[in-house]
């Protein structure tokens, strides 16, 4: 079971959960074209997105396996809200997990999505408990390939012509990190 003491600070952020509030600022990103490309849904509309941020207020903790937890980032100075990360549970009896994340184009490139992203594998690891967390996505977005190997995450699997995706075959990428792993970046063994 998790259940985040809300909100966490970082240095530069806010980590909280969602609330009726975020819609339009979760629209303002979710809509995109950019954004979706290399996400399972095509750009949403306030109403779809709207759908989506119903779910997500209703995963602000973890109790079981298959559920996932939902966090909303927002900038510490201004309350904007930024990004949208999730952390799936996959199995208790295996402790694992899987977590993604998604950014606001304006915001990216600031080191925002590791900052926030490092303490969600905290969660992960330190309280939930997982023994790994892994993290997937198409091999043509460097974006996010590139924040899993800066979070020290390291690539396990690529997937060739893994699955229709938007019409064509796409590649995946399979990257994930260990409890001990985790433990030995933080200094905490």
């Amino acid at each position: 079971m998790l259940r985040p003491a809300y909100p966490i600070r970082t240095a530069r952020l806010i980590l909280r959960a969602f609330t009726p509030a975020d819609l339009d600022e979760l629209n303002d990103f979710q809509s995109r074209p950019e954004v979706a490309r290399f996400l399972y849904w095509e750009p949403r509309t306030r109403e779809e997105s709207a759908l989506a941020l119903e779910t997500r207020i209703r995963n602000s903790t973890l109790d079981r396996e298959g559920e996932f937890l939902a966090v909303a980032v927002e900038l510490a100075e201004t309350g904007q809200l930024i990004g949208d990360l999730n952390l799936q549970w996959l199995s208790r009896a295996h402790r694992q997990g899987e977590f993604g994340f998604v950014f606001h184009p304006d915001h990216q490139g600031r080191g925002y999505a590791r900052e926030s992203a490092t303490e969600l594998l905290r969660l992960g690891f330190e309280e939930l408990g997982l023994h790994r967390i892994c993290g997937r996505c198409d091999a043509r977005n460097t974006a996010s390939w590139g924040l899993m190997e800066r979070l020290g995450m390291r690539r396990e699997a690529h997937l060739r012509e893994a699955e229709v995706f938007k019409g064509e075959w796409g590649d995946e990428f399979v990257y994930a990190m260990l409890e001990d792993e985790w433990k030995s970046r933080c200094g905490t063994m």
